[in-house]
């Protein structure tokens, strides 16, 4: 059984430089731990690909491959520069003044990424006051293989409904909570992350996924729990039983 345009799988991958054996990428903790490329950040889990379409998509290479496997499948995927990160365009190397950097001048060096005019581009010489900035992808040119295994198929409303939560917000999936009935679904939103910066894109798309792959809603509604920490009740003061007094 191969997959259609639109399905929303899951999957886990590993990705590395096909001749330098570099292992740059991976939705595995345990991986990114072993191949020390791991960011205490960084949320590991299976990686939500929406086949042939743009809301979740991989490299078109490993996407087309993606589409020809069935659920359990474990398979290497070679993906060509043409179908990755594209091949090296020499007119993307640029040689700057090194003053051009202005404070940053005297703190990169060569491999470091940094943002130019707007452009994010790769230091790949330093000297005689000037700076070479390689523009292309830092994987561009480079033949990537990826070992994936195609874990489920989202296929019930619920099923995506929990994929899309659990891709679109940064807590722990044991924090997210939804109630889907009917054609509406009510979606508590984690208290961790109700003063966040961005919550409100988050949500913009979370409501765009969720009608796009589940068209049936009617209704997405999002459940905000404010509590006022300052007025929690207060505990009874004890009362200490006065000493007994003896006579004489």
């Amino acid at each position: 059984m191969t997959f259609n345009k639109g399905s929303l799988i899951l999957v886990d991958y590993t990705a590395k430089v096909k001749d330098s054996e570099e292992v740059f990428d991976t939705t595995i903790e345990e991986d990114a731990k072993k191949y020390s490329i791991h960011e205490q950040n960084v949320k590991y889990q299976p990686k939500l690909v929406s086949i042939g379409e743009v809301s979740y998509p991989v490299l078109k290479g490993l996407d087309e491959a993606l589409a020809k496997t069935a659920v359990g499948d474990k398979l290497t995927v070679e993906v060509t520069p043409d179908k990755g990160f594209g091949e090296r365009d020499s007119g993307k190397v640029r040689m700057i003044p090194i003053r051009k950097l202005g404070e940053d001048a005297e703190k990169v060096s060569v491999g470091d990424t940094i943002e130019i005019d707007n452009k994010r581009g790769i230091i790949r010489f330093i000297g005689s006051g000037r700076v070479q900035i390689d523009y292309n992808h830092r994987y561009a040119g480079k033949t990537i293989l990826f070992d994936v295994n195609v874990l489920k198929s989202l296929d019930s409303p619920n099923d995506k409904i929990d994929g899309i939560l659990k891709n679109r917000l940064p807590v722990e999936d044991s924090k997210i909570s939804f109630d889907l009935k009917d054609k509406e679904v009510n979606i508590t939103v984690p208290e961790e992350i109700l003063r966040a910066d961005g919550l409100q894109i988050m949500k913009h798309f979370i409501q765009l996924d969720i009608f796009k792959f589940v068209p049936t809603l009617e209704k997405v509604n999002f459940v905000e729990t404010h509590v006022n920490k300052q007025t929690q009740e207060k505990k009874p003061e004890s009362k200490e039983k006065a000493p007994e007094q003896k006579t004489a």
